[in-house]
């Protein structure tokens, strides 16, 4: 599965897009195929804080549980709702319906640096095959 332009990766498999100062989360297609079969995602509520590094939730298959980190400090704007009922969604659609939260950074300039920091594509793919040796 081939991921959209203009992402950026963290160490620890979320995907983010920036869009001024909001961020959308998600996992990457790299992870959700070590992961497999999801059965549960555990999301924060809209207005809760985030913090770059730090757990905001956490994602549980048949065999075992993984936390989620924010790859951007700011406060929860919107969340995946659907995921409750559908947490398959995850494994299926990991770019598209399968997105977690979405960060408000305290400004556009704060996204950016944060996003910035981030693996870009190439160093994720060279991240990813540094793991699987």
């Amino acid at each position: 599965m081939s991921a959209p332009a203009g992402l950026r990766y963290a160490s620890t498999h979320e995907w983010a897009k920036l869009d001024g100062a909001c961020v959308r989360v998600g996992l990457s297609a790299f992870a959700v195929a070590e992961i497999k079969d999801v059965v549960f995602v555990d999301l924060p509520v809209a207005g809760a804080s985030a913090r770059a590094g730090q757990s905001f939730g956490a994602i549980e298959t048949v065999k075992a549980a993984f936390d989620l980190y924010a790859p951007v400090t700011g406060t929860v704007k919107a969340v995946n709702a659907a995921l409750a009922g559908s947490p398959e969604t995850v494994t299926r659609d990991p770019y598209g319906e399968g997105w977690m939260i979405e960060i408000e950074a305290a400004s556009p300039e704060a996204a950016a640096k944060e996003f910035g920091a981030m693996f870009d594509e190439a160093a994720y793919a060279a991240h990813c095959a540094a793991q699987k040796h």
